[in-house]
């Protein structure tokens, strides 16, 4: 499945998945840093990611949700820093395994 992390992720947090599994890249390596989150969904959505993971609690409350283009997945920890995120990893996957809808997604 390929996945963007958004640019507020620390990068390393990419290579805690599985590369048979997942392609995961990253705001960074696509050069779409300070892209708006609108802008950016579409984008992602444009080059065929399958979900968005981000950390950005407000995400939700700043677009329409109603014509999503794909799944948004947010991240929900006290701090953002990769221990943190390794936490919340298993059940990360687990929400992969199954087929997401355009929606957001909150894990914590």
């Amino acid at each position: 499945m390929k996945l963007l992390l958004d640019e507020n992720i620390d990068v390393r947090f990419k290579f805690c998945f599985d590369a048979a599994e997942h392609e995961v890249l990253t705001v960074r390596d696509m050069e779409w840093n300070g892209i708006k989150n609108g802008k950016l969904l579409r984008l992602a959505a444009d080059y065929g990611f399958k979900a968005f993971i981000c950390v950005d609690k407000n995400l939700p409350y700043q677009q329409n949700l109603a014509i999503l283009e794909l799944p948004v997945i947010v991240i929900d920890v006290h701090k953002n820093v990769l221990p943190s995120l390794k936490q919340v990893y298993p059940v990360l996957v687990e929400l992969l395994k199954n087929s997401l809808e355009n929606k957001v997604y909150v894990i914590k």
